[in-house]
């Protein structure tokens, strides 16, 4: 048996009492938590989320690129216009784990080999301290004309060995 079909069987399980065709399109927690797409990483499970509360956004590190901007200014103004043009508070959670893969692109040879192989540049996707990495994050939504100034924002750090949350950034707005 594949792991397609045990993931299958699990959605038929799980569709056999699904009670929430009418969900919001929006999170009922205005929220949009940004982490690792580390498998060790889950938002659902951390927080205890139900099935329409929070976006999740999830990339390698959970690190801040334009696309993750994108992303952010697209649902701003998406739920600025269902909300009849007022600014709407939103929050966003920019969440990184401890022993993350991403600690491993700052060795040059394994950047040089996937940028070879792939073309792709990791640099940016790379951590070398996730304190830093988050302020520089925060910096970046900060100073970027596509994100909103109202929106909320704190920074974390999951520990994937005590399966605690710390907050390194509170909550607050990006003005």
């Amino acid at each position: 048996m594949s792991n397609t079909s045990t993931l299958l069987e699990r959605n038929q399980a799980f569709a056999t009492n699904f009670a929430e065709a009418d969900l919001s399109v929006f999170p009922t927690l205005n929220t949009m938590i940004l982490t690792c797409m580390d498998a060790r990483v889950d938002p659902a499970h951390i927080f205890n989320l139900d099935l329409g509360e929070a976006v999740v956004v999830r990339n390698t590190g959970g690190r801040v690129t334009p696309a993750v901007i994108d992303e952010i200014a697209a649902l701003s103004v998406m739920i600025n216009q269902i909300n009849g043009g007022q600014d709407t508070p939103f929050e966003l959670i920019l969440m990184q784990h401890t022993h993350c893969g991403s600690e491993r692109l700052t060795d040059p040879n394994l950047a040089a080999a996937i940028k070879s192989k792939t073309g792709v540049d990791v640099a940016p996707l790379a951590i070398h301290d996730h304190e830093d990495s988050l302020r520089e994050d925060l910096e970046t939504l900060r100073t970027s004309p596509a994100v909103a100034d109202y929106l909320t924002v704190s920074t974390m750090i999951y520990d994937v060995k005590t399966g605690l949350v710390s907050t390194l950034t509170p909550p607050a707005q990006l003005t």
